[in-house]
């Protein structure tokens, strides 16, 4: 019958008359390297390699990043764990950091107008711990010179003068209040509530009760004189109050004297010094004014005794000296070495207190307090004007950590709040320290789905991350990344002490590099596996006594690493030997084909065989997928089953209903399946089982298929074959097992030894396809046959018998219909005629 011009291309070109397929020679079976082309012995005699290799295209990314200077610039650096993104990101900006110019210094001082929000102070860079250093010898001299001031004569005189003048005018005041009083027959009495007014029989104060005896014109006449004396000593006490100000205020004179002679020449000092920086002047200016301010809490020394009657207190007093010498004192939240550069913080716990900073709180009698001296900085504040580089995974597993980060990015500044109030647990009077200007590249590592996530889910991302650096998992195999490879393995074994590699070790660990990538025109860049293996090699070396590590000591490494994680594979084969999974290494059989899978477990995976069988017959349900029908099949497994039909369609009922009932199983299974690499293998079996041509068993078949029945390309090829062959070496290889495999997987094959060593001596045998034409002609020993002119398969191939089955079946099903369609009729007639009856 007519096929499309596409599927008679296909058939045509792997029909079995020009092209079939390819038995393998042992050097498509992996590439070895030749180590001696390198001219050395070991790899001590390799330059050393910094910086990041076989990532041109994620360094051109970092370099855009990290030299626009505009906002939003910040860098996502992406790929999977494994492949050293953070070692090799670290020691890239490290390498820049130190041209760059170090930044400024941070300091919280106190705020003395509203001590509840501390001010911020910028230093040039390394000048804050010398600050903070200069800023309690002013505080010790303090403590010290203001005691010593107050207590001298000098002060003492003054302050008595100060005294005799107030006394004077008082005395002098109450003298001419007390005139006036004897002048209007009234005497002055001094009691606790001050000055009482009292009115004289003769020499003696008169009662109260000789008061209410007198007559009523005397005694009104008394009260009149006493109201007067009484406005007149108003009078008195409020210049006597004028004068008690007055002097007070000389007594503060004083004071701010003495103590501007005791920190006056000091704080000039410490303005001539930094008087270049704009803020601190302004809080040398604040402290002097808060220190005269508050002399009373300098006044006592140090060092001296406390009264015996405040004993019991005394805790308490050396506690409120200790808050005194604090609220002067400077802490330094960020200092950077000068000569160092910018800096590079990495941190690797990014929780919201971490990254922005806290205030921490100390018990006080019964309650927490804090002061600007309780301060922590975050990364953030280490990082300011250098480089920060977190993992984004555990920056999005912790609580606020991610919006706290972006908030500080928008705003350019860091700011430090309580986690509680942000939580609206409590509303509390706590600390808001002014916050820091922010000037940092932030780099985030992560994987790239939550770039993707990220970048969908999340609008302010795209303008805070603009740049993407991707990593890649793998670059060429060619002379000079391979230089560069072994350079990055001499710096390893120099920085972690380890013994050098000779060439056997060298050669061994580029071909394990290329089978990690799968890819024999590769060299994996996962850093992380390659660098355990040459720690694991270099135990085993060392266990020998060896200076070197060998090609034997790489090779115990691989294999003890499998051994370590292959009890689950080795029990699977143990039931394959024993009988318990049925499988056919020998012989022939109908609609059945040995399939291949890879297991993963963690990080490690291998290839185990599967019986797949096929069961046809007439029918219009086209090809069932077991799997599917009981939910143990994955979307791309059915992909590749449904895809079944459509060859089937397109190669034998192009013009005419594909009138097929096909079923097909893993046998044995009863896990989840998916993936479409075993849909050649379900296909063969179907074929098979179509025609009638038995199937070698011998031969397990990997590779997806197409509508148009081309073989394509599938993962785990080597673990694939390994699985297989370790099974048919477990029950004896007779020269006639091996693997069917894609041809486009051939780049893929890195086999192991073992294997390699089997196909040379032909115990054991690899095939590529092309097509499934190339492949049904290997399992059955007959030709696939190519559609002639006259639309007819030649007689006796594959396609010829399938094509015949295909034509029974629609016969099969044309006459049952038609005897559906007489037993309908029949039964019509039947039923008319018993009413015909009933009517008559």
């Amino acid at each position: 019958m007519p096929q499309s011009r596409t599927a008679r291309r296909s058939a045509k070109r792997a029909g079995g008359k020009s092209t079939n397929g390819q038995c393998l020679a042992v050097k498509q079976l992996h590439r070895a390297f030749d180590a001696s082309t390198l001219k050395i012995e070991t790899t001590h005699e390799l330059p050393p390699l910094d910086g990041i290799i076989g990532q041109p295209r994620a360094v051109a990314a970092i370099e855009l990043g990290l030299n626009i200077r505009q906002p939003g610039f910040n860098i996502y650096v992406s790929g999977p764990p494994g492949i050293g993104k953070m070692t090799a990101v670290r020691a890239f900006l490290e390498k820049i950091a130190v041209k760059r110019d170090a930044p400024p210094d941070w300091c919280y001082v106190n705020n003395f107008s509203d001590s509840y929000q501390p001010r911020i102070l910028r230093l040039p860079a390394g000048q804050a711990p010398q600050f903070q250093l200069d800023m309690k010898a002013l505080i010790d001299t303090i403590r010290q010179g203001i005691p010593r001031a107050f207590e001298g004569d000098s002060y003492g005189v003054k302050r008595e003068e100060i005294g005799k003048v107030l006394d004077a005018d008082r005395s002098a005041e109450i003298d001419a209040l007390t005139r006036l009083a004897a002048e209007a027959g009234h005497v002055l009495q001094p009691t606790p509530f001050g000055l009482m007014i009292v009115p004289l029989r003769g020499k003696r104060p008169l009662r109260d009760h000789e008061m209410e005896a007198l007559p009523p014109e005397e005694r009104r006449a008394i009260q009149e004189k006493r109201g007067k004396l009484e406005d007149k000593a108003k009078g008195t006490m409020k210049r006597i109050r004028e004068l008690e100000r007055a002097a007070q205020q000389k007594v503060k004179d004083l004071d701010r004297q003495v103590a501007l002679s005791v920190i006056g020449g000091p704080i000039e000092d410490l303005l001539e010094k930094y008087g270049d920086v704009a803020e601190v002047p302004a809080y040398l200016n604040a402290l002097r004014d808060d220190v005269v301010q508050n002399l009373d809490a300098f006044r006592t020394e140090p060092g001296e005794a406390v009264p015996p009657a405040l004993k019991a207190f005394q805790s308490s007093i050396q506690s409120s000296r200790e808050r005194v010498s604090r609220q002067y004192s400077v802490n330094v939240a960020v200092t950077n070495d000068p000569g160092k550069g910018a800096p590079v913080v990495v941190e690797l716990n990014p929780t919201f207190t971490n990254l922005l900073g806290h205030v921490e709180k100390e018990a006080h009698m019964g309650a927490l307090v804090s002061d600007f001296t309780m301060i922590k900085p975050g990364a953030l504040h280490r990082a300011n004007g250098g480089f920060l580089v977190v993992p984004v995974e555990d920056v999005l597993r912790n609580a606020f950590s991610w919006d706290g980060l972006k908030r500080s990015l928008r705003a350019g500044e860091i700011a430090i709040e309580e986690i509680g109030e942000r939580l609206g647990l409590y509303a509390s009077a706590g600390l808001k320290p002014q916050p820091v200007p922010l000037d940092v590249k932030v780099v985030l590592l992560g994987r790239p789905y939550l770039f993707h996530l990220l970048t969908a889910l999340d609008p302010e991302f795209r303008e805070l991350f603009k740049v993407k650096a991707d990593f890649d998992t793998q670059f060429d195999r060619n002379d000079r990344n391979v230089r560069d490879f072994l350079g990055f393995l001499c710096t390893f074994c120099t920085r972690e002490k380890i013994l050098p590699l000779d060439r056997g070790a060298i050669a061994r660990v580029v071909e394990h590099a290329s089978r990690l990538a799968e890819d024999r025109e590769k060299i994996s860049l996962n850093f992380g596996q390659i660098a355990d293996l040459v720690r694991e090699s270099d135990y085993w070396a060392r266990e020998d006594a060896s200076e070197v590590v060998q090609c034997e000591h790489v090779r115990r490494a691989i294999d003890q690493k499998v051994y370590r994680s292959d009890m689950i594979k080795s029990r699977i084969q143990e039931l394959i030997a024993r009988g318990t999974l049925l499988f056919d290494l020998e012989g022939e059989a109908v609609g059945q084909v040995n399939g291949l899978s890879v297991i993963q477990l963690g990080d490690y995976e291998f290839g185990r065989p599967s019986r797949i069988t096929a069961q046809v017959g007439p029918g219009r349900e086209g090809v069932m997928d077991i799997e599917r029908e009981v939910e143990l099949g994955g979307p791309i497994h059915s992909k590749g089953v449904m895809i079944l039909s459509g060859f089937l369609a397109g190669r034998f009922a192009a013009e005419r209903p594909l009138n097929l009932a096909a079923r097909l199983v893993f046998e044995q299974s009863y896990d989840g399946i998916e993936g479409d690499s075993a849909s050649s293998g379900e296909l063969y079996a179907i074929l098979s089982a179509l025609s009638g041509v038995p199937i070698r068993q011998g031969i397990a078949v990997t590779g997806s298929v197409n509508q148009n029945g081309e073989v394509q390309a599938i993962g785990g090829a080597n673990e694939k074959i390994e699985g297989f062959f370790e099974v048919c070496r477990q029950k004896g290889l007779n020269g006639k097992q091996g693997v069917l495999l894609p041809r486009a997987n051939l780049s893929n094959l890195m086999l192991r030894e073992d294997v390699v060593d089997a196909v040379k001596e032909k115990k054991f045998a690899i095939w590529a396809v092309s097509t499934i034409d190339e492949g049904i002609a290997i399992l059955t020993g007959k030709p696939a046959g190519a559609r002639g002119k006259d639309g007819k398969y030649p007689a006796g191939t594959v396609n010829a018998l399938v094509d015949a089955r295909i034509c029974r079946f629609t016969e099969c099903v044309r006459d049952l219909e038609a005897k559906k369609i007489v037993a309908r009729k029949a039964k019509k007639a039947e039923v008319e005629a018993r009413g015909g009856s009933r009517r008559r």
